[in-house]
Formats: structure tokens, C-alpha cells, sequence
């Protein structure tokens, strides 16, 4: 529509002009003519604006709801100068007299019998508790103590401990051992274990073998 009245503008100061110099007053009315067109087009084009405006506010809702709060949308009014970047609140559903939806139950605590088997494997494969207590001297026969003085037989002592013990001694467990002869742990003033017995059973063993 601008373009046409552009052109009817245009030709009519045209046509001005060559009225003007020419002294054609047929030039002249036809340039106001065009003038009048251009001015009708203009004025339509105007008018045909406003009322798609109009339309366009009829449809529009002139009240809406942010956040749980009413505001007018209407022209001019808050909607149209305020920006709302705020999400609407979640709110809890209302179930009315039903119920809420139950919740996970709370894991009960298992018996004193479940838990004991629970641990057990547990208990297997835990580390070897270190016995602290020291083990009595095994009270050793005459005849074994003989015996015992000229074997050469590798006992086990442990660094400031008073007995010498076998290699299976039980007590022995994670300690660190020193390996040296049973008749030089006699010299060195050690004393068998009663727990493994060392001189009774290197001497039953050193009577078996002969």
C-alpha cells in the first residue's frame, strides 16, 4: 500500500511540475487528483490498522493470573511494563478427606540372630588378634632334656620373649621369629613352651628316627 501511494505522490508533483511550465491546467487537476487518491489510500490504510488493533485487545484476556496473582493485561496497564521471570509455586496436591499416599516404611531392625549371622563371615576374615600373654615353660623330663642339649634342631624364639617355640606354635601367630639351634637356645637361657612343647616333641622325634 506504501509503495502505491509512494508512486501516486510521485506522479502527481510530476505532473505539478510540468504544469507549471507548461501553463496546462489539465496537468494541474490531474496532479491534484492523484494527491486526493494518495491522501484516500493513506487515510483506508489508517483505518484498516485501527480496527485489526481493536481485534487484536477484544481477544486478548484484559486480566491474568502470575504466581496465584490476578494483574491487568490490558493497554497500558502493569502486564504491559513489568516482566515476571518468577516460576509459579508448586503447591502440595489437596487430597481432601483421602489419605496422602503412604510413604516408604521405615526398615525395622533385624534381629539380634540375623545380625549375629550377618557378621560371622565377617568375623572369619578379620584380621588375627596378637595373644599378649605370655605361655608357661613346658616342664621337661630329664631324659628329654639330654636329648634336646645335643640336637641342632631349629627352634623358633621371639625378640624379648623367654621361650623358644616350634615353627607351628600357634602363639607364635604375625610375630617375627628368629630361627636358631634348640641346644643353643638352652645356652642362651631360653625355656620350651608349654603350648607347643618343643623338647618333648623334638625328642620323641629324635628317638623315633634312630
Amino acid at each position: 500500500m506504501l509503495y502505491i501511494v509512494l508512486a501516486l505522490v510521485v506522479a502527481a508533483f510530476g505532473l505539478l511540475i510540468a504544469a507549471l511550465t507548461t501553463a496546462y491546467t489539465l496537468w494541474a487537476w490531474i496532479s491534484v487528483v492523484l494527491s486526493v487518491v494518495a491522501a484516500a489510500l493513506l487515510v483506508t490504510d489508517w483505518l484498516s490498522g485501527r480496527r485489526k488493533a481493536r481485534a487484536g485487545d477484544s481477544a486478548r484476556p484484559t486480566v491474568v493470573t502470575v504466581g496465584g496473582a490476578r494483574r491487568d493485561n490490558r493497554p497500558g496497564g502493569p502486564a504491559e511494563h513489568e516482566q515476571y521471570d518468577e516460576l509459579e509455586e508448586l503447591e502440595e496436591p489437596d487430597f481432601g478427606d483421602e489419605e496422602p499416599p503412604a510413604r516408604a516404611a521405615a526398615v525395622e531392625p533385624e534381629s539380634d540372630a540375623e545380625v549375629t549371622s550377618f557378621l560371622e563371615p565377617v568375623a572369619q576374615h578379620a584380621a588375627p588378634v596378637e595373644d599378649t600373654a605370655e605361655p608357661d615353660e613346658e616342664p621337661t623330663d630329664a631324659s628329654d632334656l639330654l636329648v634336646v642339649a645335643g640336637l641342632s634342631v631349629e627352634v623358633r624364639v621371639v625378640d624379648e620373649h623367654p621361650r623358644y617355640h616350634l615353627a607351628t606354635c600357634t602363639w607364635l601367630g604375625p610375630r617375627a621369629t628368629i630361627p636358631i639351634p634348640v641346644s643353643e637356645a638352652r645356652q642362651l637361657g631360653f625355656t620350651p613352651c608349654a603350648r607347643c612343647g618343643p623338647d618333648g616333641v623334638l625328642a620323641a622325634r629324635h628317638r623315633a628316627a634312630r
